[in-house]
């Protein structure tokens, strides 16, 4: 099986490159990929893959029933069900001047790499003992849309996930793939300062949402300086005051703070120090500020048995010095919350070493394309192996 999935992707690499161009092309920003799911719908459609698409937002699942374990006459879907999940959003940034949607955190691959594993699977014969699931999931970037497929249903029945995700060549160069990759957890706090107008020449007659803003920079730097039980950090991302007069002091402003934790109990740690320290700030100033949690991704929980069989995997498709241990990274991921609410889910995120520079979510991000053949390889051989092992118990 595995010479055969690798020689059919070797055979069919251009059309691989085709699709990732076309999915690249088609960049669309959190909970408006219309066209992306469109597209996705094609693909699958004509693999005769069933379809399940949402009334309420973007994404779509697929679901290839094959026959059931041997000596299992309960009928076809019955048995072990493995899903493959990618995300479809892009990021909205400004690229050479332009405000628009863009594919620079490698969407468009993981996209394109689970479809090759499928399309892979199908073309070589092979039959999943049970249901193969394929989750295209919308809304990562905002850390809403596995969330919503939870809500959904849509891990219902789950026995295995896997997720894929290029990564940054300081963390992995070309060729080193990881069976795992240690996310920590992420969230970001948004907040509203209230003050009083005044004009700029009686500053002492107003109280400047600047000010107090200023001060809640250096509160927020003072709790990430403050915290070394793990790595962390905590950081004033955006300010904004609605003045279009320089000449009066504003009298509101709003700010975002972005937060890192390797742990989820450190995450908590910092939120509530960081509402405190705020707060207070607020209080000394006289000043009203509203602080609320815009969004929050979890901490990775790879399932042991899971990260090993993929380093097998890697290992038997590219030798042993192509296995490398996950990297541990302050970046967050939505992916991590389908175990945390499915703690009897076994999941993990393949870390694909591609040649990625300058880096995630950099504007003009890039990465060798030959990677997305190994990856595609790497999904499809996994699923391949799950079936067989759960064969053996």
């Amino acid at each position: 099986m595995r010479a055969a999935i690798a020689t059919w992707l070797a055979a069919h690499r251009a059309e691989l490159r085709s699709t990732y161009a076309e999915l690249h092309a088609l960049a669309e920003a959190s909970w408006q990929e219309h066209r992306t799911t469109a597209y996705l719908r094609r693909a699958l459609d004509g693999m005769e893959i069933a379809c399940e698409t949402f009334p309420a937002h973007t994404g779509l699942v697929g679901h290839w029933h094959g026959r059931p374990d041997a000596g299992d006459d309960d009928g076809a879907g019955k048995g072990l069900c493995v899903a493959l999940r990618a995300d479809i959003d892009a990021l909205w940034q400004q690229v050479d001047g332009e405000n628009r949607a863009n594919h620079s955190c490698g969407h468009d691959a993981h996209m394109t790499m689970a479809l090759f594993a499928v399309k892979a699977l199908r073309a070589v014969g092979f039959q999943p003992a049970g249901e193969l699931r394929v989750l295209f999931q919308p809304a990562e970037e905002v850390g809403e849309g596995a969330l919503r497929l939870l809500e959904a249903g849509i891990l219902d029945g789950v026995d295995c996930l896997l997720g894929i995700h290029l990564r940054p060549d300081k963390e992995l160069p070309y060729g080193k793939v990881s069976g795992a990759i240690y996310h920590g957890a992420c969230a970001v706090l948004e907040g509203e300062v209230q003050g009083r107008q005044a004009h700029a020449a009686r500053p002492g007659d107003g109280l400047s949402a600047i000010e107090v803003m200023a001060d809640i920079i250096q509160a927020v730097r003072g709790v990430s300086a403050g915290y070394s039980a793990v790595p962390a950090s905590c950081k004033v991302t955006k300010l904004q005051v609605p003045n279009e007069s320089s000449n009066i002091i504003p009298d509101f402003g709003s700010f975002a703070i972005d937060v890192r934790a390797q742990t989820n109990k450190a995450m908590d740690a910092l939120l509530a120090d960081l509402e405190g320290a705020v707060q207070a700030v607020g209080l000394s100033w006289g000043s009203p500020v509203a602080l609320r949690l815009k969004s929050r991704t979890v901490a990775a929980r790879p399932d042991p048995g899971l990260e090993t069989l993929v380093g097998e995997v890697v290992t038997e498709l590219l030798g042993d010095a192509a296995r490398a241990q996950p990297p541990v990274t302050p970046g967050g991921e939505d992916f991590h919350f389908y175990s945390l609410h499915r703690p009897e889910l076994r999941a993990t995120m393949v870390g694909l070493g591609c040649g990625l520079l300058p880096g995630l979510h950099h504007p003009h991000m890039r990465f060798d394309l030959d990677a997305l053949e190994i990856g595609a390889g790497i999904l499809a051989l996994t699923v391949v192996k799950l079936y067989e092992a759960d064969r053996l118990i």
